[in-house]
C-alpha cells in the first residue's frame, strides 16, 4: 500500500451529479478522498488495493476504517476495496445517523446518501460490477448498528454484514424481513454490554433462519480488538 501516494480529489458531487472525472494517475494500491455536498460536507474515503479489487466493504466510520486495507494485504484475502463514509464526531449525533429509531429523517438522509449516492458514485469512478454478493458493509460499536440496519433494510445491495460489538440503540425487529444476509458478528468478553447485544442478534438471526457466525474472544471495545477480527470477516465472506 502506498501511503504516501494519496490521491486526494476534493471536487464536491450533489447528490444528484452524472459520474464525475476518474482522479488523475493510477489509483491501485492508494487512497482516494472525495468531498459529497451531503450534511454541508462529507469527505468519503476509499482505500484501493493494489490489485483489481475481487470485492468491496462500505463502512461507517471511514476515515478510521479505510485504513485497515493493509490489514488485508497482509492477510492474503481476496483483493478487497474499503469505501469508507466519514462519520460525525460528536457522538449523540453519529448515533442517531446510525441508528433509525432515534432520528428517523436524519438516518433516512444518511441512509439514502450512503446506499445509493456513494455506492453510485463507487462504481462510476472505479468502474466497479458491485455484485451483491461481493459487497458488505461493515460497522464497530454504533456503527455496527449501522451495518446491521442496512443489511437488512438492502439484502439486495449487501451480501454480507459484518458487525463488531454493537450497541443497544436498534434492536432485532419483531418479525425480520426476508431475504436476510449472510451475518458476521464479533464481541470481546471484556466488553459485556456490547457481547451481550451481539448475542441478541445472533440469536435473532438465527431463529429467522440467517446465515451467521457469532465470534466471542478476549478482547475489549476498540480499534485493536476490531482490526484483529476485520481480515477474518473478509476472508469468511468472500473465501480464502
Amino acid at each position: 500500500m502506498k501511503k504516501q501516494a494519496r490521491n486526494h480529489v476534493n471536487r464536491k458531487l450533489s447528490e444528484s451529479d452524472g459520474a464525475p472525472a476518474k482522479p488523475a494517475g493510477a489509483v491501485l494500491g492508494e487512497f482516494v478522498t472525495e468531498m459529497f455536498e451531503y450534511d454541508g460536507g462529507r469527505p468519503v474515503t476509499v482505500c484501493v488495493p493494489p490489485e483489481p479489487p475481487e470485492a468491496v466493504v462500505f463502512a461507517g466510520d471511514g476515515q478510521r476504517i479505510s485504513k485497515w486495507g493493509q490489514l488485508l494485504e497482509k492477510a492474503g484475502v481476496p483483493s478487497t476495496m474499503i469505501v469508507g463514509v466519514h462519520g460525525l464526531t460528536d457522538d449523540m449525533l453519529r448515533l442517531h445517523e446510525y441508528s433509525p429509531g432515534f432520528e428517523p429523517a436524519r438516518f433516512a438522509a444518511h441512509e439514502k446518501f450512503f446506499v445509493e449516492d456513494v455506492r453510485r458514485w463507487t462504481q462510476s469512478q472505479f468502474g466497479m460490477e458491485l455484485r451483491t454478493e461481493h459487497t458488505a458493509v461493515f460497522g464497530v460499536s454504533a456503527g455496527g448498528e449501522l451495518a446491521l440496519a442496512l443489511g437488512l433494510r438492502h439484502p439486495n445491495v449487501y451480501g454480507a454484514v459484518f458487525c463488531a460489538s454493537p450497541g443497544c440503540g436498534y434492536n432485532p425487529p419483531g418479525v425480520m424481513p426476508r431475504p436476510l444476509p449472510r451475518t458476521y458478528l464479533v464481541a470481546g468478553t471484556q466488553e459485556p454490554f456490547f457481547l451481550e447485544n451481539a448475542r441478541r442478534w445472533a440469536d435473532a438471526l438465527r431463529d429467522a433462519d440467517a446465515e451467521v457466525l457469532m465470534n466471542e474472544r478476549a478482547g475489549s471495545h476498540g480499534d485493536a480488538f476490531w482490526q484483529e477480527e476485520f481480515p477474518l470477516m473478509v476472508a469468511w465472506a468472500f473465501g480464502r
